[in-house]
């Protein structure tokens, strides 16, 4: 039986890079923010949605959305941000839906979902994995990895649901705060069990 995995994890807490690892080892991965690009893409009905709801300003000279615009329009307005969601979120759920059908049955299928805690939907999965940093790490590697100011870092983090939050719907944590390999032995135990369990299921 295909095994429905949820990963989530706050900002820079290292989400991308477990995501990588379990795509490695065999899960499949079903990354909701590249499906987010992708129905919002240039051509694309949900680009038309986009434009159709917030006006034409929000696209490049060549027709794509305009990614930095559009953050820093819903990022400023909760109204405008839950609209954009009433556009794009329905899309990703039936392009996710599509891509968990096409997986082998006994398959370990990772839901890629940043907003996991926030959107309510944990209960949909098998097993949550939760990648936790402590805060300092996640404004660190903002400041040093991304440039951002401290103040852009800190404000970015209380955005999202709080660490107690996330940590709350996880079956299985992973703390990203030590080195690679430590965070691939952790993986690769995690993997372990999902996989044994759908190989039981």
């Amino acid at each position: 039986m295909t095994v429905r995995v949820g990963l989530t994890g706050g900002i820079a807490s290292g989400k991308s890079t477990v995501s990588a690892i379990l795509a490695g080892l065999g899960a499949v991965v079903v990354d909701a923010d590249v499906i987010a690009r992708e129905v919002v893409a240039r051509g694309t009905p949900g680009l038309a949605a986009v434009v159709e709801e917030f006006g034409p300003d929000l696209l490049t000279p060549d027709g794509e959305l305009d990614r930095p615009a559009m953050g820093a329009l819903v990022f400023a307005d909760p109204a405008a941000r839950r609209r954009l969601e009433s556009i794009v979120h329905p899309l990703v759920h039936r392009r996710s839906a599509e891509l968990e059908a096409a997986a082998d049955p006994g398959a370990v299928v990772v839901h890629d979902i940043p907003l996991l805690a926030e959107v309510g939907r944990a209960g949909q999965f098998d097993a949550v994995v939760v990648v936790d940093a402590p805060t300092e790490v996640q404004v660190s590697r903002m400041v040093e990895d991304r440039g951002w100011t401290r103040e852009e870092a800190e404000a970015r983090i209380a955005a999202q649901a709080s660490r107690e939050d996330r940590l709350s719907i996880a079956t299985h944590v992973v703390v990203n705060a030590g080195t690679l390999d430590d965070l691939r032995r952790r993986i690769e135990e995690v993997y372990a069990e999902l996989s044994a369990r759908a190989g039981a299921a």
